[in-house]
């Protein structure tokens, strides 16, 4: 952990260094008018008029399904669909080139010194192949990503034939690793020219390096802007940014205004519903710990990616209070039992892991609020004999940590020192600089698991809410409020229960300031966030995907189980966007991700179930690779432009395949954000009293971003 603690204390300049660094940063400027306005016209079968001539949109890599929609380099249009090239894999969603760090389609990283060839991993090249230096990978006659001994890799639409580069454009060299690649003579630096934003960078793609971050290129002249220049997340300029399998966050489209059509989204802004409150994410032990390994300027960039105000811009963080199912270790800050004093109470496991990643959070984003919830009480609290709601007590494994049920003890002594735990916690962390400003009494109250977890009865809930944390809190005069959460199972309406309970009694529902609904709760959430009016509703924690021999429902997942590592696919980008869709729609004011960062593999403390659970970010071990999956970039679209404060308004759509949110800024600012389910086709959206069109790409997302006229 040292070398972590040194980073955090120069992370602030790093974030200066390095806020538009990364392929992330956000466009500025894409103003200007279409590349083409469609039709078919008097073309034949499978053409449209782009630009005032037939284009073939089946196989046309800048006019791909629809009139200007580009693929991205490492992708050809194929049956008018963007795909992987040859000698490109699609790993967490993107096309990458088949090298060591992501060999072949099972994007495993090789180990050691071995190399990757043909898509496997082998301990050297065959006879009459060069390794390449650059990526550990052998070259071939054929893959367009190492063609020939000279390792050359071709240009976006060129294949390799017997090692020569043909059609496309070469950018000559070995596969770089971003910076400015490893030379070559056609670099592309970046052809753009920004918007009105501070810094370029370099441009949207950059040859040399499959994820290189511009500045020269490679080997041609600096970019000067690209498709997007830094900022703050807002500008005075019309943004939108699209993204589909394999081609996220693409900021090189263009908006049109038009006169005429039907808009296929209208974003009715008269129409306010819940102020907004900020999109976040949980803090766990596993995700700084795999942080840690990467290099510093990687470490920076994945803070940078999830509350930079150039990207996801988070600005709501959970905080577990003791061990979660993603701890190291199972703890919780006080152990010793009977200490009905707390003189044992200490924070010293929550500095090795858990306050790192809060402040290094901190320093991407000032402005981030916290809140927290314990899995499990101090052991010692629990009993385990009984049941709760047809749940037995008994310990789940062999572990106190893991089960077990909240007693009140004599003389309700376990809820009084329970309540003072809170309160030293919440101390704790503000002499840190940490200010908690929520917390939950329990999460998920109702499930005991194979990981640190207590059941309490709903009236043992309500009884510690109303008589005990409460006043508690209230004395310590900390400011700190009551989350009724966070809520979780509606097996035998366990958890709706305890709602009822709290809300029920006019002493617990004074402490309560917002409801915390998750997973199962998504069926109570629209009647329950009318019901308790002015009271807020959040959403806690995202469904974590991958499910071991259960099936959720509404919506129901696309992909089937992995035993061995966690899909993060564009099924559960999918998923996760209709999770986002539905529980606005149901009336919350906030919605969190779970885990925001893993390993490749996606395993928690968890002894009882094998569940590699999706993330935000992933960190391969071996390869030391950071990657952003797809989930994170449909919480991208989501939440970079939204300011807390907003107010979400209406947004309507036309035909079956579209799906759309929408936010008011409180600076009169316009957020839309929309999914097509469908082919790829050209969307008009009313917003702000324009029209404005754009190709959307298929089974993609688009935001558009609208300042204050």
């Amino acid at each position: 952990m040292n070398r972590a603690r040194g980073w955090i204390s120069g992370l602030r300049l790093a974030f200066l260094v390095l806020a538009c660094a990364a392929a992330a940063c956000a466009a500025k400027g894409n103003t200007g008018g279409m590349t083409g306005t469609g039709g078919s016209g008097a073309c034949g079968s499978g053409q449209m008029t782009c630009n005032g001539s037939c284009t073939d949109v089946q196989t046309d890599g800048q006019n791909c399904g629809t009139c200007g929609y580009a693929c991205d380099t490492g992708m050809v249009c194929q049956a008018a669909a963007c795909v992987c090239a040859m000698g490109y894999v699609s790993c967490s969603g993107q096309c990458v080139l088949s090298n060591a760090d992501h060999c072949g389609t099972s994007c495993g990283a090789c180990q050691g010194s071995d190399v990757c060839n043909g898509g496997q991993c082998a301990s050297s090249c065959p006879s009459g192949s060069t390794m390449c230096s650059s990526d550990h990978t052998c070259s071939s006659n054929s893959d367009p990503g190492h063609c020939g001994s000279s390792c050359t890799v071709c240009g976006t639409g060129a294949t390799c034939t017997n090692g020569t580069c043909v059609g496309g454009g070469s950018t000559g060299g070995t596969t770089g690793t971003g910076g400015a690649g490893s030379g070559g003579t056609t670099g592309t630096g970046g052809a753009g020219t920004g918007g009105t934003g501070t810094a370029g960078t370099g441009g949207a793609t950059h040859t040399g390096g499959t994820t290189g971050t511009g500045g020269a290129g490679s080997g041609g002249t600096a970019g000067t802007g690209g498709s997007g220049t830094g900022g703050s997340g807002t500008t005075n300029q019309p943004v939108l940014v699209t993204s589909t399998n394999g081609a996220y966050w693409k900021t090189n489209g263009t908006l049109t205004t038009v006169t005429s059509g039907t808009a296929t989204v209208t974003v009715n802004d008269t129409t306010a519903m819940q102020t907004w409150e900020g999109f976040g994410g949980a803090f766990n032990e596993v995700g700084w710990n795999v942080i840690s390994m990467l290099s510093a300027s990687d470490q920076a960039k994945a803070i940078d990616y999830l509350f930079g105000s150039d990207a996801a811009h988070f600005a709501v963080g959970r905080i577990p209070i003791g061990a979660s199912d993603y701890a190291l270790t199972r703890y919780t800050d006080d152990e010793t039992s009977g200490d009905t004093n707390l003189a044992s109470f200490s924070i010293t496991e929550d500095m090795k892991y858990l306050i790192p990643y809060i402040k290094a959070a901190q320093g991407a984003n000032p402005s981030l609020k916290f809140w927290a919830s314990p899995w499990t009480p101090p052991t010692w609290m629990k009993t385990t004999s009984g049941s709760v709601n047809g749940t037995s007590c008994a310990l789940v494994g062999s572990t106190k940590f893991d089960g077990g049920c909240m007693t009140a003890g004599t003389n309700n002594q376990n809820l009084t020192t329970y309540a003072n735990y809170f309160v030293k916690w919440v101390a704790a962390y503000a002499a840190q600089q940490i200010p908690v400003g929520i917390v939950s009494a329990q999460n998920e109250p109702n499930y005991a698991q194979g990981y640190p977890s207590c059941l309490w009865t709903s009236a043992m809930y309500e009884q510690f809410v109303g008589q005990f944390l409460g006043p508690a809190l209230s004395t310590a005069g900390m400011g700190t409020k009551i989350m009724g959460g966070t809520m979780s199972n509606d097996n035998s309406n366990a958890d709706p229960t305890v709602v009822t309970a709290i809300m029920g009694d006019a002493t617990a529902k004074g402490f309560i300031s917002v409801l915390g609904y998750q997973w199962g709760m998504e069926k109570y959430a629209m009647a329950d966030a009318a019901k308790y009016k002015p009271l807020h509703m959040w959403q806690t924690e995202h469904r974590c995907g991958n499910y071991p021999g259960f099936t959720p429902g509404n919506p129901t997942p696309m992909d089937t189980f992995n035993s061995s590592m966690a899909p993060n696919d564009w099924g559960y980008g999918w998923e996760t966007w209709e999770l986002i869709r539905r529980w606005i729609g149901d009336g919350v004011t906030s919605y969190s991700a779970w885990n925001m960062v893993l390993d490749t593999v996606g395993k928690g403390n968890d002894t009882t179930r094998n569940w590699p659970q999706d993330s935000l970010l992933t960190v391969n071990t071996s390869s030391k690779v950071l990657t952003a999956t797809p989930a994170y970039y449909v919480f991208r679209h989501c939440s970079q432009y939204v300011q807390v404060g907003a107010t979400v308004v209406g947004a309507t759509t036309s035909g079956s395949s579209s799906e759309a949110l929408a936010w008011k800024n409180p600076d009169g600012s316009l957020v839309a954000v929309m999914y097509n389910s469908g082919s790829a086709a050209t969307f008009t959206v009313a917003i702000g009293g324009k029209n404005v069109q754009f190709a959307m790409p298929a089974q993609g997302w688009a935001t558009i971003y609208m300042p204050a006229s």
